[in-house]
């Protein structure tokens, strides 16, 4: 009887024989096209540096055909009742849950991400159309503002065409994360996912059209980053650009998207700091400090990637730490018993393990890792676990963000240290405090420059929380309404109740 890895490995081969029979195109104007342009780029494994298979690199032709079919499309779909949309976007839930085991499958294979978190990819994808299909009937909905001689009241209509850009990390869940509040508001959408992992985007763009989502309400152009992605924010008839990725990028979509007035949503870096004092549930902690810096590979960013600990248990816990860091699993992405997989790209691989230098460079030990895993000359972009210590927060390690399994403990004496130490960073995006004073969590909360803490907990996100950083980890919000803030016009209309003197003028 084969194994779980061996029937998900057969089922890799199966799904990957479609993009390997032709180039990955786009989805424009409700079917797949091939590009405009000759142009193919390589997607290559994570696994093995081989190629997967070749993609179109959408050029200015393909990008002004979809945001052309986005924009005629546009005033139907915003003119559609909002209980119409939620009864399609529900079938687009019903048709992601469907396809769970090709998404999980090919997003692990693509992206290096282990099945044991892939395997819930399509069933978080398929929360996210839920949670926004039940509130696309109240959308446009707003407030009741009445004054002493005039009724004010708020209504909200959709933005337009919009650009939803998205990384390489966790691709398919992130896409639908923007993607289904910008169709609840009634916006339409060109999609251009991460060059580095473009394989389930097609498969979101076929489940949206076999739900019945029109023909140019959702287009996918694939392609390069600085090519495709550049043409898509520039473009006049996208009226704003949602955005996940790297805050130099998103600083250059700002100045792209600068002269057509482009509304910008960035959930960008972070350099997440997670505070563990000495009266912390420590058991709790170390689970916690190991889960949400070694999930995901360390691709994600909400990692909490620098670890605070009070000088007095500072030395205990990072060698209970260290032990258990060096037990984790690094293995085939298709294995069930793999915990951390190999890393998207040898490019990124190259600039993880960089870092060992630097840290050396500048004073810290590599307590664990730090190098290469898996055979010599067997490919693939595998990274040990690895855990910097004897550092201090003005090292490169602890200010820069490195994306990867790689976690710097750094020590720290009281409250108000822990709180400096945290903000002294150029990010925002989140924190975590460990401490059974209640007291002395909501202060440092109230404290911490980040757009999310948590308390006592890992991640865990709740649909209608305010998702987003401040600093250079973003601009804008994401989760419940407040999606609807960025994708949406809020307008005030007036109503005179006739009792007001009206000014005279020439009478």
């Amino acid at each position: 009887m084969a194994s779980v890895f061996e029937t998900n490995l057969a089922t890799a081969e199966r799904l990957l024989t479609r993009f390997r029979d032709r180039p990955l195109g786009h989805f424009i104007d409700g079917r797949e096209v091939p590009g405009q342009s000759e142009r193919l780029f390589d997607n290559l494994s994570p696994i093995d540096g081989g190629i997967i298979n070749r993609v179109h690199a959408g050029n200015a032709a393909d990008v002004d055909a979809a945001a052309t079919a986005a924009q005629r499309a546009f005033p139907a779909w915003a003119a559609l009742p909002g209980t119409e949309r939620k009864r399609i976007l529900h079938r687009v839930a019903d048709g992601i849950l469907a396809r769970a085991e090709e998404i999980a499958v090919l997003e692990s294979l693509d992206s290096g991400q282990p099945i044991r978190f892939m395997s819930k990819a399509a069933e978080r994808a398929a929360e996210n159309f839920r949670f926004f299909a039940d509130r696309a009937p109240d959308a446009a909905n707003g407030l009741s503002l009445p004054a002493r001689d005039h009724l004010n009241f708020t209504v909200r209509q959709a933005l337009g065409p919009v650009a939803v850009i998205t990384p390489w990390n966790t691709p398919f869940m992130l896409s639908t994360w923007k993607i289904a509040p910008a169709l609840a508001a009634g916006c339409t959408v060109v999609h251009k996912p991460a060059e580095w992992s473009p394989l389930t985007a097609m498969l979101l763009a076929e489940i949206m059209a076999e739900a019945g989502v029109p023909a140019g309400v959702a287009n996918l152009v694939n392609g390069l980053g600085e090519e495709a992605g550049k043409l898509l924010t520039e473009h006049p008839a996208i009226k704003a650009v949602a955005f996940v990725g790297e805050s130099t990028t998103g600083s250059h979509i700002m100045a792209q998207g600068a002269p057509t007035l482009k509304r910008v949503h960035f959930e960008l870096g972070g350099k997440n700091p997670v505070i563990v004092f000495d009266d912390a549930d420590l058991d709790r902690a170390l689970d916690a400090v190991v889960f949400m810096i070694y999930s995901l590979n360390g691709q994600r960013c909400t990692s909490s990637s620098r670890l605070l600990v009070q000088s007095g248990i500072h030395d205990a816990f990072v060698e209970r730490l260290a032990e258990r860091v060096a037990r984790i699993r690094v293995g085939h992405p298709l294995d069930p018993a793999t915990e951390v997989g190999p890393l998207v790209h040898e490019r990124h691989l190259n600039k993880v393990l960089s870092y060992c230098a630097i840290a050396q460079d500048d004073g810290a030990t590599v307590k664990v890792g730090g190098v290469r895993a898996g055979e010599p000359g067997t490919g693939g972009n595998y990274v040990r676990p690895t855990l910097f210590t004897g550092a201090h927060n003005r090292m490169r390690i602890a200010q820069e963000e490195i994306f990867g399994p790689v976690l710097t403990a750094i020590p720290f004496n009281d409250e108000a240290e822990a709180v400096a130490v945290a903000n002294d960073v150029a990010y925002g995006l989140a924190g975590y405090v460990w401490t059974r004073d209640v007291s002395r969590a909501n202060r440092v909360a109230l404290k911490l420059d980040a757009g999310m803490v948590w308390i006592n907990s890992e991640n865990n996100r709740h649909l209608p929380t305010p998702f987003g950083g401040m600093k250079a980890s973003g601009i804008g919000r994401d989760g419940g309404d407040y999606s609807f803030d960025f994708y949406m016009e809020t307008k005030n209309i007036c109503v005179a109740l006739d009792t007001h003197t009206v000014p005279k003028l020439g009478a």
